[in-house]
């Protein structure tokens, strides 16, 4: 079932999110101020240049106040540059003048030009320039507020030491620019929305596959450990690599915890049957003594009996803990001693030994020449030992046994064939399990769980053949490493 994750402000989906809206705003602020300076460096500067072509002007002209003011011809200038106010006139009911052109005594105070009192716009732009001197000698235009209104403002000296003061106002241009802020806010803000959805919609895509990756977690976490991470439809290169070394290392994870599993299962159950194994023999010998000890072996014959029987069940557990002991030791994969065996001459050995046991067994034995492999020879020895035996203990002494070897693709292919009852599938299956006996038979069931472990200690392979009615064939491949010259 599927889990609803909470995503709140400390997630990675809130935070790619802000931070994606952050470097947008960043960007959108960065960019309207730098275009907003821009343009009204630009219109300052236009305004700057029609200010000092004027003031330039009236510099060159080289004219008095009084020859000003006589020249009727400056009434053009006058109809252009000034906006007239009667005197007492509220100046506030009235939008302000967008230029302004007075003259000023040294003192900065107004002076009457063309007959006309000074307006209260024209006493404004006089009583905000404090030094009519120093602005005619800056080259620049300077910034003043006239009645709450702005303007850009420079003057002239005229050669009767008075000064023409030529003003124009910014306050259209300062509308200009804070409409255009307005809808650069107002724009960016959509944009900054629109980038929030967008980089949440992708994030929750993109961040899917990581998602599936915590659900698998705690899947497996409450005992899962089937769950994988599946693929996404679109993944990254990144979140796939992720995605596969997660899968991997949940399989490795799946697979130590199986091995661990049955490997704990394998060992209770092996010291239950090797507790049960020597359980049997330490009766057998505890009830002898007991018999001794009450004085019910009178008979010298029933003492040898008993002797017998107790040296009999030593020796059954001698050789059961010398085979536990030996498997003990292959399950700690000891160093094996390494030399050029001739697989040939061991099993012609084995078979030497078997008609010598068994006179009416038929044995056959196909190995013919040399065949040469680098393993342990006790190792094999003891394989072929336990192969042997198996046929023997398990089979009547009339049945035929064929004993052969060949080199197959290199590999050295070892066989031991029965023509016996064979076995069923389900016994098959358990044949090299430690202490599994066929039908409950003879022998300690240790014999081809050893073969198993000696053959995997070389690096080969061990499997077994058989039906019911059909014998059963047990075959060892070596891998193909051929002697080292000597």
């Amino acid at each position: 079932m599927r889990r609803i994750h909470r995503h709140g402000v400390h997630s990675l989906r809130a935070k790619l999110t802000a931070a994606n809206v952050a470097l947008l705003a960043l960007g959108i602020v960065l960019a309207t101020a730098v275009s907003l300076m821009g343009m009204r460096h630009y219109l300052l500067g236009q305004v700057d240049t029609g200010l000092t072509r004027m003031r330039d002007s009236v510099g060159s002209a080289r004219l008095t106040l009084r020859q000003i003011d006589s020249l009727s011809v400056l009434s053009v200038v006058s109809d252009r540059l000034v906006s007239r106010v009667p005197d007492g006139e509220d100046t506030g009911t009235r939008p302000a003048p967008d230029s302004i052109f007075t003259a000023v005594d040294g003192r900065g105070a107004a002076l009457t030009l063309f007959g006309v009192e000074p307006t209260g716009a024209q006493r404004g732009l006089a009583e905000s320039v404090h030094d009519p001197g120093a602005l005619a000698a800056d080259a620049d235009p300077h910034d003043v507020s006239v009645h709450g209104d702005t303007y850009r403002v420079t003057a002239a000296r005229l050669p009767d030491g008075t000064y023409i003061l030529l003003a124009t106002s910014t306050e259209a241009l300062h509308r200009g620019i804070a409409k255009a802020l307005k809808l650069d806010l107002a724009v960016g803000t959509l944009l900054l929305a629109l980038l929030a959805c967008l980089t949440l919609f992708s994030v929750r895509r993109r961040m899917r596959p990581l998602e599936d990756m915590v659900e698998t977690s705690s899947a497996i976490a409450e005992g899962d450990l089937t769950r994988r991470v599946p693929s996404s439809h679109h993944p990254t290169q990144e979140v796939e690599q992720l995605r596969l070394a997660l899968n991997s290392m949940l399989h490795q994870v799946e697979t130590a915890y199986r091995t661990r599993e049955r490997s704990a299962t394998q060992l209770r159950r092996f010291v239950a049957d090797a507790s049960h194994e020597l359980r049997t023999p330490l009766s057998a010998i505890r009830g002898y003594l007991q018999l001794y000890e009450q004085g019910m072996l009178v008979e010298p014959q029933e003492r040898r009996r008993a002797w017998d029987r107790m040296n009999g069940e030593v020796d059954r557990m001698g050789r059961l803990v010398d085979e536990l002991l030996m498997l003990a030791r292959l399950d700690q994969r000891p160093e094996l001693r390494l030399r050029g065996v001739d697989v040939s001459a061991l099993v012609r050995d084995s078979a030497q030994d078997l008609r010598a046991q068994q006179p009416g067994r038929p044995v056959t034995v196909e190995a013919e020449g040399a065949v040469v492999v680098r393993a342990d020879e006790s190792g094999l020895r003891q394989v072929l030992g336990n192969l042997v035996a198996n046929v023997r203990t398990h089979t009547s002494a009339e049945v035929p046994v064929r004993l052969g070897v060949e080199r197959v693709d290199g590999a050295v292919r070892l066989s031991v064939r029965d023509e016996g009852p064979g076995l069923a599938a389900e016994d098959a299956a358990r044949v090299f399990d430690r202490f599994f006996r066929a039908g409950g038979g003879a022998g300690s069931g240790l014999g081809l769980a050893i073969v198993q472990g000696v053959v995997e200690a070389h690096g080969g392979e061990v499997g077994v053949r058989t039906a019911p009615g059909e014998g059963l064939t047990v075959t060892v491949t070596l891998p193909a490493r051929p002697a080292e010259p000597a």
